[in-house]
């Protein structure tokens, strides 16, 4: 059964367009708009990026890695420094991730009582639980923290779907039980639930009304962009946010891509998190409003042009494809930075771009307008 405790966020919704809402999500630390997305900041940092860039480019909530942290340089240790908040001198809102995903993806030992698994860095065993997890994130004092779930490959056989589901059930129990002491205490961090079900919609029906029924802050949808076509999953999306809330807030997890985000959007999904704009920008890969720009091109070696025309960037404001794909050739890490700030950037403006439609009533004309071009090879 729920407890008594009053959520420690709040969603305001200020527009609906269809099943998409845009609004404003207040923590103890301040707010953030929606939708939104996170930038990754695996290891305290987004990769290339300090606090002062990603102020300045208006990110307003980062993603923390808690497998990654837990092992380097530990919990503890963020902890004496005020949490990644201090650690990092991050003043916006931070989400922690449970690591489940990561440690899921090294084929751990799986029990009722929790994941085994070997450190990437040393080797070394850790076994860690529902309760674990709690703990750690709540030594990394992220404004957000999820709850550990299990995500399997897809695809899957419906038994391992099935389990998962199960498991997953279990865990956001044990994990709500294990923040309850802190939050009696006054603990102002909020604590998500994860949806799982693969792509069968009778049990992502099923897994989004038993996660409902823990009574969480708000919701993370997981286990979806993780191989399967778009196609399968937007209905298992759709059968998912038909079940959560419509006054709190819906993560859809891992997903960057902007076809997938204004699609999801669409389905009423407020935030999302992703590698792609940092992992592509540093492999030469541009995002744009015509589409993925290829840096390395042979066509770009004399090209005068910003990344994109037009855009307010820090890199577009004043360097040319030229320089930029010179710094690329020659393997200068100063690239993977600018090619970085442009890209985070690009998507943090299309996160506005949605919202500006949403409040304006446009917003299938913005979705088709993102959908024609991102579904067009790269230039």
């Amino acid at each position: 059964m729920p407890d008594a405790s009053p959520h420690v966020l709040r969603l305001d919704l200020s527009a609906t367009d269809g099943g998409a809402r845009t609004g404003v999500v207040t923590t103890a630390r301040g707010t953030f708009r929606t939708p939104a997305f996170m930038p990754v900041g695996t290891r305290a940092t987004v990769r290339t990026l300090t606090a002062e860039d990603l102020e300045r480019l208006g990110a307003e909530v980062i993603l923390g890695n808690t497998y990654h942290l837990m092992l380097k340089p530990g919990a503890d240790l963020v902890a004496d420094f005020g949490g990644i908040h201090g650690f990092a001198d991050w003043k916006g809102h931070v989400l922690t991730d449970s690591g489940g995903y990561q440690i899921f993806s090294l084929e751990p030992k799986v029990t009722d009582d929790g994941a085994t698994f070997k450190s990437t860095y040393d080797g070394s065993s850790h076994h860690l639980t529902p309760e674990g997890a709690v703990e750690v994130q709540q030594q990394l004092g992220g404004d957000i923290m999820m709850v550990l779930d299990v995500c399997p490959p897809l695809p899957s056989p419906i038994s391992t779907v099935r389990a998962a589901v199960d498991r997953s059930a279990l865990w956001a129990g044990r994990a709500k039980a294990a923040n309850a002491p802190a939050r009696a205490e006054g603990s102002t961090q909020a604590q998500f639930g994860i949806v799982q079900g693969g792509v069968d919609l009778a049990l992502r029906t099923e897994s989004a009304e038993r996660t409902v029924e823990v009574d969480f802050d708000g919701y993370g949808i997981g286990g979806l962009s993780v191989g399967e076509p778009r196609h399968e999953m937007l209905p298992a999306l759709a059968a998912t946010t038909a079940v959560l809330p419509v006054d709190q807030p819906r993560y859809l997890m891992g997903v960057g891509d902007p076809v997938s985000i204004v699609e999801s959007v669409a389905l009423g999904v407020d935030m999302f998190d992703c590698v792609l704009p940092t992992r592509l920008a540093r492999h030469g890969t541009i995002l744009t409003s015509q589409g993925r720009l290829n840096l390395r091109n042979a066509r770009f070696s004399r090209d005068p042009e910003p990344l994109e025309p037009g855009c307010t960037c820090p890199t577009c404001s004043r360097w040319s494809r030229a320089y930029l794909r010179h710094l690329l050739s020659v393997n200068e890490p100063t690239v993977a930075r600018l090619t970085t700030l442009h890209n985070v950037h690009w998507l943090l403006g299309l996160m506005e771009q949605a919202r500006q439609a949403i409040a304006a009533g446009t917003y299938d004309a913005f979705r088709r307008s993102v959908v024609e071009v991102w579904d067009e090879p790269s230039t």
